[in-house]
């Protein structure tokens, strides 16, 4: 198997307008890469996403990204600062709350519909 090592793993999110999502990520943090007409790679350190000039509602509203912190307070801080609901007319984010499956999550929507789950392992939250 050495031979099939992976290099990077990365989904293509959707953008129903390209130039808007692009601000709204490089707001939360994100660091822009473009790749050609309508397609750049976003990087937060290592890991990251392609996001692409496409967009159908019904995949979009669908379509759901998890970003696991070791800083979910830290990371709400940021959220919240940036006015993301009014700015960009989207679904205001929600505070990070507990959830039945064992992780504090915050939810944030993206101008295209993607939601987030911003989120924490419960036996680090509050601790940063």
């Amino acid at each position: 198997m050495a031979t099939l090592d992976v290099v990077a793993m990365r989904p293509f999110v959707p953008a129903k307008d390209f130039e808007t999502s692009l601000g709204f990520y490089k707001e939360l943090g994100f660091q822009s890469y473009p790749l050609g007409a309508g397609l750049a790679s976003l990087h937060l350190g290592p890991f990251a996403f392609l996001l692409q000039d496409y967009y159908v509602q019904d995949w979009a509203g669908n379509f759901m990204m998890h970003l696991l912190v070791q800083d979910l307070d830290a990371w709400w801080a940021h959220i919240e600062g940036l006015n993301l609901g009014d700015r960009y007319d989207v679904k205001p984010p929600a505070e990070p709350k507990l959830q039945p499956w064992g992780l504090v999550v915050s939810y944030v929507f993206d101008p295209s519909g993607v939601l987030w789950h911003v989120a924490q392992e419960r036996s680090q939250a509050g601790q940063g």
